[in-house]
């Protein structure tokens, strides 16, 4: 398979933390980089998770509609039943 040069932009501190990591499992950053491609096209995505580490403002306004649910239990009706809620809502 033919080789080609490509030219990519990274923090000069992330690369070089990545070039001694990738030193010490006996390969070169071209080399990891290629691991990272091939693993990716076998898997047809990104081949480990992407997530924010906090949540989006929709997680952030029910958790803090929860915390108001449970700090203040006398402020929002309650149900006995699955069938109550229907009977109400429908």
């Amino acid at each position: 398979m033919a080789k080609v040069s490509t030219n990519i932009t990274i923090d000069a501190e992330v690369k070089k933390q990545a070039q001694e990591l990738f030193a010490d499992l006996g390969m070169d950053l071209s080399t990891a980089i290629n691991v990272f491609l091939k693993k990716a096209l076998a898997e047809q995505g990104i081949p480990f998770e992407v997530s924010r580490e906090i949540p989006n403002s929709v997680t952030v306004a029910a958790l803090e509609e929860f915390d108001d649910v449970v700090s203040n239990p006398d402020k929002y009706k309650r149900y006995s039943s699955f069938t109550d809620v229907l009977n109400e809502v429908l």
